[in-house]
């Protein structure tokens, strides 16, 4: 009896233990951040506690993030730029401590870099350059830190929408799933511009026969996210509020829908941002900024990958930069970036409809939600 008894109590704890991850968050560090939060959160319960953060001498601005699959290190752009450059810089991680220690920095090959992403086996990381309109490749090296650029490309082009199209502004550089793609949504031109990527290459990135999927003029392609099963991909467009639906085959992008993120009667200016979908494939969420302050929630037909609109969750916050869903789904993870607090949202799986919790992260200026 003694014997069951411990063999149930380890096997609780050893559960218990699973649930818990590693919450990292990006910031701006511009009113009062330390630069990059550790937390330590629990899938089950939903509750995240605070384990260590880096200091604004070491990661100034860092707002987007990328962690390794295998827990060892963190990449992060310093969003600067003019007399101070953008750059790319590495972390280490003990999964130990919960410790980040600062590795080294590399030139991002163009002002304020928002996006930062790594291959799965950790040999290459690629940078968006917003204001500078440019991506770059790094190669890394054993220790994890980055290596200088080994390419950067330009874009070229400009839209309608004087004000915010007057260039390029390249908004993120997403693998596909399996990292023979890129895709990089341009702001500036309406363009989710496409590139082959083979990483045994000096030069590790092609313009493909098909080099780009035009958006309509005025949208303002920012983020995507592919579905589970990688047949489908789904672009949020800042300046319309539009979720632009493709269908993805090696490479090749062929448009399937036009969704919109707000009600049919809303008069305000759009400000869309984040985009994922749930583990499971089944629900889709957008944020958005300005006047609305929400996710909007889609279904998804795994099939034809159409959306439906289900409905809309006010973020309880301003300026819904960046959101994440945790990988076992349960919780949806807000981060506000105006009123510096990040909400945790219990999620529904039959519905996709989300629950405040009432459990909140006070953090100043978070934009960026990564999850190990």
């Amino acid at each position: 009896m003694r014997n069951l008894f411990i063999i149930v109590a380890v096997f609780f704890c050893a559960h218990c233990f699973s649930q818990d991850k590693f919450l990292f968050i990006g910031t701006y560090t511009g009113k009062g951040s330390k630069g990059i939060y550790v937390y330590r959160f629990n899938a089950a319960t939903g509750e995240a506690t605070w384990v260590s953060n880096t200091d604004s001498a070491t990661a100034t601005n860092p707002s987007f993030l990328s962690v390794s699959p295998s827990g060892k290190f963190l990449y992060a752009v310093y969003e600067e730029g003019g007399q101070k450059n953008g750059n790319v810089s590495a972390f280490s991680f003990d999964k130990v401590n919960g410790r980040l220690a600062f590795l080294n920095k590399q030139p991002s090959g163009g002002d304020h870099p928002c996006f930062v992403a790594s291959t799965k086996d950790n040999k290459w990381v690629l940078a968006g350059n917003y204001t500078g309109g440019s991506l770059a490749a790094f190669r890394t090296n054993k220790d994890g830190s980055v290596q200088p650029p080994a390419q950067i490309i330009k874009h070229k082009g400009s839209s309608v929408n004087t004000g915010r199209q007057e260039k390029p502004h390249v908004h993120a550089t997403f693998f596909s799933p399996a990292e023979d793609h890129v895709l990089v949504p341009d702001l500036g031109t309406d363009k989710l511009m496409i590139y082959k990527f083979n990483a045994a290459a000096k030069e590790p990135l092609v313009p493909t026969a098909q080099a780009f999927a035009a958006s309509e003029p005025g949208s303002g392609p920012r983020h995507l996210t592919f579905s589970p099963n990688g047949k489908f991909v789904y672009l949020i467009e800042e300046l319309t509020g539009a979720v632009t639906v493709y269908n993805y085959n090696k490479g090749k992008l062929n448009f399937v829908q036009k969704a919109f993120t707000h009600p049919k009667d809303f008069q305000g200016k759009p400000g869309s941002a984040d985009i994922h979908i749930s583990p499971d494939g089944k629900f889709l969420y957008a944020s958005n900024r300005g006047e609305e302050n929400n996710l909007a929630i889609f279904s998804v037909n795994g099939a034809s990958g159409k959306l439906s609109a289900v409905g809309y969750q006010p973020t309880m916050g301003t300026a819904p930069r960046n959101f994440m869903i945790d990988p076992t789904g349960n919780f949806l993870l807000v981060a506000n970036q105006n009123t510096n607090n990040v909400v945790i949202f219990k999620r529904d799986k039959k519905t996709g409809l989300l629950t405040p919790t009432s459990k909140q992260i006070e953090i100043p200026n978070p934009v960026c939600l990564k999850m190990l």
